[in-house]
């Protein structure tokens, strides 16, 4: 598996390029090459006296290399200009990536409900699965917040198309994997709607199939609010990362997220894995 991480080169990036913990998760869910990006902004112009950005960043990334191959990966690296989370998204296409890595800072108390604009913007037009790792904020040398990337998963589900493409990331996420906690939260709207079995019965179907692997799996079904339910069990179990699918949107695909979808990457305390849908041709 090939996994594009992305990096501004502050100490945020750094904090979960060259965790060792982080690399080993990558490692156990397959990933043996990876493509290192660092993207000038297109306003940042190449002639400036004195200053060769993109030989700064390229030092820079050797840097990072040295770390990663030490730790058993392949690794390539690119730096190029433009507009970060679109030259991010070409890249991951050109080199058929598996999936994408971007770090972002978490919340503070009263702060950051918000994330950071290219992982924010990332979210919405991701080509491949996307990996939010969250950084401490408020540091000048910050660590990861929850390093064991994929040991403990919160999988939330509307048992949608989209929702079921996020659970089959389990095929390869299992092998980082101890424990799963699966959540469906009930909308009112949802109350008039037939199904063909309960939530309950669904997840149960899940469940066994997560159990079957060795996995250690609890259900939770909610009522209310989707998005803040899903936060308020984040909040108890306290889950090495969550994972979700996100919402196509017809023809111009992901310009936005669906509101839950968006609600989790910008507010959840630790990690998202966002699974989009397949890119619309």
């Amino acid at each position: 598996m090939r996994a594009l991480c992305a990096t501004d080169l502050s100490a945020a990036s750094e904090a979960a390029i060259e965790n060792e913990t982080c690399l080993e998760c990558l490692g156990r869910i397959g990933v043996d090459t990876i493509h290192l990006v660092t993207v000038v902004p297109a306003n940042v112009h190449s002639g400036m006296p004195g200053v060769n950005f993109e030989e700064q960043r390229r030092r820079a990334l050797d840097q990072y290399r040295t770390v990663i191959e030490a730790a058993g990966f392949d690794v390539e690296t690119h730096v190029v200009r433009g507009t970060p989370y679109r030259r991010i998204n070409g890249i991951a296409e050109t080199v058929h990536a598996n999936l994408s890595v971007v770090s972002s800072r978490g919340q503070s108390p009263l702060e950051n409900r918000i994330i950071g604009s290219t992982a924010r913007n990332l979210a919405r037009t991701t080509v491949v699965p996307l990996l939010v790792n969250r950084v401490e904020r408020g540091t000048d040398d910050p660590e990861v917040l929850r390093e064991y990337l994929f040991q403990r998963v919160l999988f939330a589900t509307d048992f949608s198309e989209n929702a079921n493409r996020a659970f089959d990331a389990f095929s390869y996420l299992r092998h980082a994997t101890e424990e799963v906690t699966l959540v469906h939260v009930r909308s009112p709207k949802d109350d008039d709607v037939d199904a063909d079995a309960s939530p309950q019965e669904q997840l149960a179907e899940h469940a066994s199939t997560l159990e079957n692997w060795g996995i250690e799996t609890q259900v939770e079904v909610r009522h209310g609010d989707p998005a803040n339910e899903i936060l308020a069990v984040e909040s108890e179990v306290t889950p090495s990362t969550v994972l979700v699918g996100s919402k196509g949107r017809s023809r111009i695909r992901r310009l936005l997220l669906g509101s839950v979808s968006e609600e989790i990457v910008a507010q959840a305390a630790g990690n998202v894995f966002l699974v989009p849908p397949p890119r619309a041709v």
